[in-house]
């Protein structure tokens, strides 16, 4: 497989700058924010923020689009880091979670199956575990586009979430799917 460095220049700066969590669940959207603790009757369609000021602020509603058989959820706060989260959203099923504070130089990735974490990065820690047979390829594909050990929202990210899930995350594909937007609990501290 060659892989190619997706063009992440559209969420660079301004979006980061605020900070996002970007979790692919693969489960219908109903489901996941059933499991999230929400309402489904509560959420109303709206577009993808095509502009970082329209960005959710932390505390604001999560966004969550049907983009194939995955759920993806995009929102301002941490929620994609919490462990606890990821891991109970995964029962049955694969999650992937990154999530970016470019200000502070904060990366976080988690690839879960059935409520295990499979493959992890912590910001500022580096991967929480080996290497799994199913990344061999595509991180050698990442040192070799990358070298030099670039923050993941820089694409690296993006190139491991392509792997897990299929989607190739585009500002194109946000801006053409149709968003709910709506509030489920705080996860505890």
């Amino acid at each position: 497989m060659t892989a190619h460095p997706p063009d992440v220049s559209w969420l660079c700066g301004e979006y980061t700058d605020y900070g996002y969590s970007f979790i692919y669940v693969r489960d219908a959207p109903e489901q996941v924010i059933a499991r999230l603790g929400g309402r489904w009757e509560d959420f109303t369609p709206g577009p993808f923020p095509g502009n970082p000021d329209k960005f959710p602020f932390p505390g604001d509603p999560i966004g969550i689009a049907s983009i194939g058989e995955w759920s993806f959820i995009i929102e301002s706060g941490s929620l994609g880091t919490h462990e606890d989260v990821v891991t109970s959203l995964s029962k049955g099923t694969r999650l992937v979670s990154q999530f970016a504070l470019s200000i502070k130089g904060l990366d976080y990735f988690y690839w879960c199956e059935d409520g295990e974490i499979r493959f992890g990065f912590w910001a500022q820690e580096g991967y929480m575990m080996e290497t799994p047979d199913e990344l061999v390829d595509i991180l050698a594909e990442i040192d070799r586009l990358y070298p030099g050990l670039p923050y993941l929202y820089e694409g690296p990210a993006f190139l491991l979430a392509e792997r897990l899930t299929g989607i190739t995350l585009t500002q194109q594909l946000l801006a053409e799917s149709t968003f709910y937007w709506g509030a489920v609990p705080e996860p505890p501290p």
